[in-house]
């Protein structure tokens, strides 16, 4: 009898210990799996109780494999093999998964019998299949503890399906479960590594770049769209609200004293953020802010910058050390955009001796002086507009080729 691996096996993990709405964020699963795989007409995806499967009709299951490893909400996948109820095929296609399996010496076979009218037990299935393995085969052995490769086999009303190797999924949330963030994209490494992680909690995305031409360039912008396109493979599309700061920001630098210019700098930006959250129904702002990393990410800075706003700020990044910052960044994969030598608005200005102590009493003092209301409405009204998805970037890629 001929096999081959005709379903992927998809596992929620974290998803599993939702009450209930957990048909919420499967369905949101669900839509966001459809999305990515729908340059796979052929596929199927079917969800029954605990599992969800992509029947793949004859559709090669790598490149499918490929885009599912970064669709949050998944905690693993395998390959499966799908066959009836009966002792003998499941024999047979145990035998063809472990054959087939990855560098595999040890094995273990762990039956779950989810049909309870099949008339033998997991714990019988197990010795009868594990039996039938080393029979009919040379080279293998079990080991109940730490296997090479585990023949997990369900048993369920409808049908057996058969698994063995196990592909680590990217964990996490579904994307769009967890509310929309407004997130500040610098440019820089921080950032995107930033927007990722709150993309694996469940959080959409939209951008927020702060662009000062003449003193930034094109290029500078260039690179944060190419760093949203990043973000993009673990969601779908990613809006960037691009702000004309270079007014503002040298208004800033004219009447601010220069040690309290970086801090007032950042209050202007997070107003400015607020605005657009309330123009597009956001909930919160997130930044991609280390504790210490600079002079306007102490404790103290970040106490006098939040006065501006009473949006929450998300800073998954706070605790965190930059080299593991940048460990994340190499495997999202925007390390090498976000060390181009192009500079942002936040760095082109930098004072020699910024404060990072600054007091709220003092800064208010400052602006009271500074009339920026007028300068704030003028940068909202100008913001630009730009819309990144998933499928430019596979174009991009297409492109690149030749």
């Amino acid at each position: 009898m001929e096999f081959e691996f005709d379903h992927i096996l998809i596992r929620y993990g974290e998803l599993a210990l939702k009450g209930k709405n957990q048909k919420h964020f499967l369905n949101k699963l669900q839509q966001n799996i459809q999305h990515k795989l729908k340059g796979f007409p052929n596929i199927k995806i079917k969800r029954t109780r605990g599992r969800m499967f992509i029947m793949l009709h004859g559709q090669d299951p790598q490149p499918i494999i490929d885009k599912c490893k970064n669709i949050f909400g998944i905690h693993s996948l395998s390959l499966a093999i799908k066959v009836s109820n009966e002792l003998e095929q499941i024999k047979q296609a145990g035998l063809f998964a472990l054959e087939n399996s990855i560098q595999a010496k040890t094995f273990k076979v762990a039956v779950r019998r989810v049909d309870k009218t099949f008339p033998t037990g997991s714990q019988e299935m197990n010795q009868l299949l594990g039996a039938y393995l080393l029979k009919h085969t040379s080279g293998f052995k079990v080991d109940v503890h730490q296997p090479d490769v585990e023949i997990n086999v369900e048993i369920r009303v409808d049908a057996t399906y058969i698994t063995s190797d196990v592909i680590k999924g990217a964990g996490g949330l579904p994307v769009g479960t967890s509310g929309k963030s407004l997130l500040l994209l610098s440019g820089g490494i921080d950032s995107p590594v930033a927007g990722y992680l709150m993309m694996k909690r469940g959080v959409e995305i939209e951008a927020i770049h702060f662009h000062s031409p003449p003193f930034t360039s094109d290029r500078a912008k260039q690179k944060v769209i190419d760093l949203a396109e990043k973000l993009t493979a673990f969601g779908h599309r990613l809006k960037i609200h691009v702000v004309p700061f270079t007014t503002l920001q040298q208004k800033i630098f004219q009447e601010i004293p220069e040690s309290y210019a970086m801090t007032v700098m950042r209050r202007m930006m997070f107003r400015i953020s607020e605005a657009v959250c309330e123009n597009h129904q956001i909930l919160s702002l997130t930044t991609g802010e280390s504790l210490g990393q600079v002079a306007s990410q102490t404790m103290e800075s970040m106490h006098t910058i939040n006065e501006v706003t009473n949006y929450p700020i998300l800073r998954p990044l706070v605790a965190m050390d930059k080299q593991d910052i940048i460990k994340i960044s190499k495997q999202i994969d925007t390390y090498d955009i976000s060390i181009r030598p192009y500079e942002d608005c936040c760095t082109i200005f930098v004072p020699k001796a910024p404060k990072t102590k600054p007091k709220r009493e003092k800064v208010n003092q400052f602006e009271a002086d500074f009339a920026f209301e007028p300068f704030i409405e003028e940068a909202v009204q100008k913001i630009q507009k730009i819309v990144v998805s998933d499928e430019q970037s596979e174009d991009k890629r297409f492109d690149d080729l030749f």
